[in-house]
């Protein structure tokens, strides 16, 4: 069993109901967050509800690439080693490119896909001599193809994220260290409170117990919910372009 998970992007959305649920199962957890305010509000619930659980917490902005991989250091210290490390911390913000927008696209580039690749590097400088770990990155159904307007640049960002992933799996693939790639359909969060058009939505916590449930899993890649998204996947990979620029 993993006993010890690190989640960034803990403090709210998908980090925040994922950290929920792995207490609910025992984990000990290793939260990250750019608000230290919220962590302590959510360790504070943890150990209410989960007395035996183990909650170690720092403030971090993944962007701040050369903070990351101390900072995952000194949970792993704390805990005594880090067993998943689950690259979660991301941002939506974002306009189609050419409009003005160049700083909030910068912003979802830098946070997804740069911060992400810090995570990843941290994540694996543990795992790499221990030769066991379980790195899981959260990419999203958006990155299956490209996207227009304000996902534009959110979908290439995830696009790279599941390409960097497959890229260490391969990597590691002779080795016990595994590397997952989950891909959340819509869940509410406040990410996509502002998307009007969300099918198939799921609430957080039920979306949440079903990322946990995949992650545990351990599969090379996992669409969440499994249906209808593998479906839907597949058919906005073949969608013609027209069709989803009225998405």
């Amino acid at each position: 069993m993993r006993r010890n998970v690190l989640i960034t992007g803990a403090s709210a959305g998908l980090g925040r109901g994922m950290a929920l649920e792995f207490a609910a199962r025992g984990r000990n957890l290793a939260l990250c967050a750019r608000r230290l305010d919220e962590l302590e509000k959510l360790r504070g619930e943890i150990v209410g509800r989960h007395p035996d659980v183990r909650v170690a917490i720092r403030a971090l902005d993944v962007t701040d690439y050369a903070r990351v991989a101390p900072v995952f250091r000194e949970l792993a210290d704390e805990l005594g080693g880090l067993d998943r490390v689950i690259v979660n911390a991301g941002l939506g913000k974002g306009a189609s490119v050419g409009t003005g927008k160049f700083h909030a696209n910068r912003q979802t580039a830098e946070t997804n896909f740069v911060g992400a690749l810090a995570q990843c590097e941290a994540a694996l400088e543990l795992f790499r001599p221990a030769n066991a770990g379980h790195l899981v990155t959260i990419s999203s159904v958006a990155g299956t193809r490209g996207m227009p307007r304000a996902q534009t640049v959110y979908a290439a960002t995830k696009a790279g994220l599941t390409a960097l992933s497959e890229g260490m799996r391969i990597d590691l693939l002779r080795t016990p260290i595994r590397v997952s790639t989950i891909l959340p359909g819509y869940i509410e969060t406040e990410i996509n409170r502002g998307v009007k058009w969300k099918p198939f939505m799921v609430d957080t916590a039920t979306g949440c117990r079903l990322l946990v449930d995949a992650i545990e899993r351990e599969p090379a890649q996992a669409y969440v919910p499994a249906w209808p998204w593998r479906l839907a996947a597949f058919v906005i990979r073949h969608a013609p372009r027209a069709w989803l620029a009225k998405l």
